[in-house]
């Protein structure tokens, strides 16, 4: 009985070990399965994280997998979200899943602190979207650079000049890009109003747009051309062709008032004088047009050559109101909405000349006949 009593505790003690080795195994299996999965999924681990913290964050996120790589919302949209500056991770995490964002603010912490990105949270404005994962939505607010940026375009200003803000706007597009779409536009979803046009100089309208950073060339025209479309109202196009222009021209005469008027509500007046020139055959003479003929001047850093001199003002160019009769044959620059409604809508005045006055207002002295004129030049 002795020896039989024995046998049995050998065999306990047996199994003990094995069992014992088998947990011991199983540690160690957990041990290093459970983060190896985790880094699959969810990356690698923070470099400064200890082994109890970085086996505790794993299982968490392997537990909570679902709620870290399946959206929120497969169909929601883009949303402005802000962080505050000196917002703790927690609060923005449970805001994050008060708004739908998030599945779990819970699981999102935890990645956040995995992947060591609790520290890099940085105050903004962020537009995100409960369609993206929150893995996604994690890597997405360590970056402040806002996903959309205004970009502005002056009234007045060429094509050139547009394409020359570009490169510090925040936006991918070559200005070489720009300016060939800009010549050849067949790429470009234009307005059923403007799909005759050869080029967009003209069309592009001025203003402050807010566009997402990897926003292409084409959309952007197409949004350009698709906000001048949306001033060309019924009204403005009856007053168009009651003078007798086409839509083309009336953005031609349009881009020269913008160029000559510094004081938008001149705007109409300076309209009339070129409306009479137009009527009694006379040359337009306009300073602006031999200014675009001329294009870039190196030593100036202009577009805008100013003074012109009489050598100027002999330039061989179709674009030379000086030495042509009529419109040129193409907009001179792009015009905002002052110059644009006095196109189409001049005052009614006798003059046939303008010049600008010698007291650095800005406004222009006008006159009937061309001595007047001279009598209104600068002492």
């Amino acid at each position: 009985m002795a020896r039989s009593a024995g046998g049995t505790t050998r065999l306990l003690m047996v199994f003990l070990l094995i069992l014992s080795c088998a947990a011991l195994l199983l540690g160690i299996w957990l041990v290093e399965s459970v983060p190896s999965q985790a880094a699959e999924v969810f990356g690698p681990p923070a470099p400064h994280l200890g082994l109890m913290q970085r086996w505790n964050l794993s299982l968490r996120l392997l537990l909570a997998q679902d709620a870290l790589t399946r959206p929120a919302d497969p169909d929601g949209v883009e949303r402005k979200f802000t962080v505050e500056l000196g917002e703790a991770v927690d609060a923005v995490a449970f805001r994050m899943e008060d708004e739908g964002l998030i599945r779990s603010s819970e699981a999102f912490r935890n990645f956040l602190i995995y992947a060591g990105l609790d520290t890099g949270l940085q105050a903004g404005e962020y537009q995100l979207s409960p369609a993206w994962s929150a893995v996604e939505l994690a890597y997405r607010l360590q970056d402040a650079t806002p996903m959309q940026i205004p970009f502005v375009v002056l009234a007045g200003w060429r094509a050139e000049e547009i394409a020359a803000a570009l490169p510090t706007s925040g936006l991918t597009i070559a200005p070489d890009a720009f300016l060939r779409a800009v010549k050849r536009p067949a790429q470009v979803d234009l307005p059923e109003e403007l799909r005759g046009v050869k080029r967009l100089e003209g069309f592009l309208y001025p203003g402050t747009y807010e566009l997402k950073r990897d926003t292409d060339v084409n959309s952007l025209l197409a949004l350009l051309t698709a906000e001048f479309a949306a001033q060309m109202d019924a009204d403005w196009l009856a007053a168009v062709e009651a003078h007798g222009l086409t839509l083309e021209e009336a953005v031609i005469l349009a881009s020269i008032i913008e160029r000559e008027a510094v004081v938008d509500e001149e705007a109409p007046l300076i309209a009339s004088v070129f409306h009479n020139r137009l009527q009694a055959g006379m040359r337009l003479e306009s300073d602006p047009t031999v200014q675009y003929a001329l294009g870039w001047q190196e030593t100036a850093g202009t577009w805008w050559k100013n003074p012109l001199t009489l050598d100027d003002l002999r330039a061989e160019s179709l674009y030379n109101t000086y030495r042509n009769t009529g419109l040129p044959p193409g907009p001179i620059c792009n015009p905002g909405q002052a110059a644009l409604q006095a196109a189409a809508y001049p005052a009614e005045s006798p003059y046939y000349y303008f010049r600008a006055r010698c007291d650095g207002s800005g406004r222009h002295a006008f006159a009937v006949t061309f001595d007047e004129h001279l009598q209104n030049a600068c002492p």
